[in-house]
């Protein structure tokens, strides 16, 4: 029993040695950590890792075998990564950490701060006549931004897939006309000199929330950009997403809670209303709520705007059409004219 008692107090030594020689090497980590930081450098170095196990099992004269050994080892190596990660994640610029100055949506588009901001209109720019109804109708109720599809991603290749640059100049030029500010989505990075160019507010799709190249793109521009959440993204990948447009510059980014997919029929998609006071916590970005995707129906629009505006939205977006039973896209969910007046009435705008 002595034998056996001693024998442990030996392994207790040793593992104060090795407690000790850890966090020895913890506090290399850290000076390295310091140093990659300073310099941008991954974090991440497979080739040295190879190297480091090499040079260990050299230096293995057993009783453990190598494969023992090189799985000890490379948990260490792990565990060093995680610290590295956990001691010093990268501050986000849209984060609310970060000291950068991010406007709020008043801000870009000169609005009082007291009311939401609206942005409405037609799901596509479908001609002169109907986007002119529309928005003299927002003039008349103080609504400053229009927002008109002029390129339309659509499920199938078979529907309407808007008229493009025809429709970018027809939404330039009824937007001018009653001075307001136009919303329209840039799906493609070859288009988005051509938008930008007709477009106050460039719009991500939430099929393109993660088209890493569009959102570089977009970020080289001084607009407005509204990011729209993808259909299964979490709200972390919306977060990154609009990183990637902030670290090219561009720091009027605008998110969109646009609803996601889930097992529930009796909407187009499922509502997150969670996400709004999660981004506010998370981020300093404005957040709007586009109620006509998220909903895919008319008849429950008005208590939702009411909803999302007490969670804390800045802003909504819907789509208004002024005959939406001949709507090229999207007819069940865009409001009539009267319908949008109601709505308006109902949010106390």
């Amino acid at each position: 029993m002595d034998n056996l008692t001693g024998l442990r107090k030996q392994i207790n030594l040793i593992n104060n040695e090795i407690l000790k020689l850890l966090n020895k090497r913890a506090a290399l980590v850290q000076k390295i950590t310091m140093l990659k930081n300073e310099t941008g450098t991954d974090y991440y170095d497979p080739m040295r890792e190879a190297e480091m196990l090499s040079d260990i099992l050299n230096q293995n004269k057993g009783p453990l075998p190598d494969e023992l050994v090189k799985e000890v080892f490379s948990s260490i190596f792990h565990t060093a990564l995680n610290y590295m990660g956990i001691s010093n994640e990268r501050k986000l610029l849209v984060g609310t950490e970060s000291e950068v100055n991010l406007p709020k949506l008043n801000e870009m588009f000169d609005i009082d701060a007291d009311i939401p901001v609206v942005i409405a209109g037609p799901c596509a720019v479908e001609n002169f006549e109907y986007l002119d109804q529309v928005a003299k109708a927002l003039k008349d109720n103080g609504v400053k931004l229009i927002r008109a599809g002029a390129y339309k991603p659509r499920t199938s290749p078979y529907d309407f897939q808007g008229l493009k640059e025809e429709g970018l100049k027809i939404l330039h030029e009824v937007s001018n006309k009653y001075k307001l500010y136009s919303v329209t989505e840039v799906v493609d990075t070859r288009d988005v000199y051509l938008v930008q160019k007709y477009a106050d507010v460039l719009q991500i799709g939430a099929r393109n929330m993660q088209n890493f190249e569009l959102l570089k793109e977009v970020g080289l521009t001084n607009k407005p950009i509204i990011l729209k959440r993808g259909m299964s993204a979490s709200i972390n990948e919306l977060i990154y997403a609009a990183e990637y447009i902030a670290l090219q510059g561009n720091r009027n980014i605008i998110l969109c809670e646009r609803g996601i997919r889930t097992f529930e029929t009796k909407t187009r998609n499922t509502l997150d209303i969670s996400s709004i006071p999660i981004i506010k916590r998370e981020t300093h970005l404005p957040i709007i709520v586009d109620l006509s995707h998220s909903l895919g129906r008319k008849d429950i629009v008005n208590q939702l705007a009411k909803a999302v505006l007490a969670a804390g939205a800045d802003g909504i977006m819907v789509e208004v059409h002024p005959k939406p039973e001949l709507a090229l896209s999207d007819s069940k969910q865009q409001l009539n004219i009267d319908e949008f007046r109601g709505m308006l009435s109902t949010i106390g705008y």
